[in-house]
């Protein structure tokens, strides 16, 4: 029988996926076996969320009784996303997350130069997005809180020096590190359906240094040491055009879409758009400008591309790209 997931339910398990904290995964775990079906075609996965609600509730009370101290690597949520950026050493990474962003990472030739996770934010026409650089992974070498950082990613950008022969196999030990751990890099995010403990993240493959001679083959040796199952993106970071279009692409593989509002009577300011989910209707950004405007919204006027100017809607009328709106209460 088939599950039937629920948006709702799919909505809990993306909290849950995210939570940076043990008590907000205890939280969104027991909304997931609130939203999920009750019929013979989720016994399984209803077994495993109880499973995980007991891990997650013991760990909270170890939590609570560990001494405290150490340093602590969470780096509270920015922005309209999330996009962790990994890769073996010497991929690029720090330099694609300075090039992009407003941080200043260690950038040098030589190896092992980023040592903690560092966040910047990526600015892309009205949209701020976080980008996270994180020290390199090795065939024998990861930092252990890298996983959560992976697993709690709205995208990943998996580094590939286009410029070196070792990137291939030094490729491939990433992605085995990260798998051997749960964690496989996917064309989408969400739980392995046959596992609930493998977690799919939505990633790109970033052939940096792409204007490489032979950046090609050295593509292609990867795709015969380890098949990429996930987009590739060929970027050289010292053409701005391309910075451009990559900073687009992360963009666009956030699905998101940038929302103008104004008030009646009003001009439209092109400035500080609100960023919601592809698919995002009247209602929710109302929600997203004021809680009491959601409650009382009787109508919005909509100017855009697949709209009449000033056609008026109703609250579940889904909203496109660069759409102005004016809420009427």
């Amino acid at each position: 029988m088939a599950a039937n997931l629920t948006p709702q339910y799919y909505k809990a398990e993306e909290a849950y996926r995210k939570a940076q904290t043990t008590p907000e995964q205890i939280v969104a775990l027991q909304e997931m076996l609130r939203m999920i079906p009750k019929h013979k075609g989720t016994d399984h996965l209803q077994g495993a969320l109880k499973s995980k609600l007991k891990e997650a509730r013991e760990a909270y009370q170890a939590e609570l009784k560990a001494p405290k101290g150490g340093k602590s690597y969470r780096i509270p949520r920015q922005g309209c996303g999330t996009v962790v950026v990994i890769g073996a050493p010497n991929s690029g990474k720090s330099r694609l997350v300075s090039e992009l962003t407003n941080a200043s990472p260690e950038v040098a030739e030589f190896p092992y130069t980023t040592r903690e996770p560092t966040a910047g934010m990526l600015e892309f026409e009205g949209a701020l997005i976080q980008l996270i650089d994180t020290p390199p992974i090795s065939g024998n070498q990861i930092e252990p809180y890298l996983i959560d950082f992976v697993r709690t990613a709205d995208l990943v950008l998996f580094c590939f020096d286009a410029s070196s022969d070792d990137a291939p196999q030094e490729t491939a030990d990433v992605l085995r590190q990260l798998e051997t751990r749960k964690t496989v890099l996917s064309e989408k995010t969400g739980f392995d359906p046959a596992d609930f403990s493998i977690v799919h993240v939505k990633s790109r493959l970033i052939l940096t240094r792409s204007n490489s001679p032979e950046a090609g083959i050295r593509q292609e040796l990867l795709q015969e040491v380890r098949p990429i199952e996930f987009p590739v993106i060929p970027t050289d970071l010292a053409v701005e055009e391309q910075k451009k279009e990559l900073a687009k692409s992360i963009f666009e593989a956030l699905e998101k879409i940038r929302v103008y509002t104004k008030r009646p009577g009003e001009p439209v300011e092109l400035v500080d758009p609100y960023v919601i989910p592809n698919g995002g209707t009247v209602e929710e950004l109302a929600h997203r400008v004021h809680e009491e405007i959601a409650i009382s919204l009787k109508f919005a006027k909509v100017w855009g591309q697949a709209d009449h100017d000033g056609q008026a809607v109703g609250r579940e009328h889904v909203l496109s790209d660069l759409d102005i709106v004016e809420l009427h209460s």
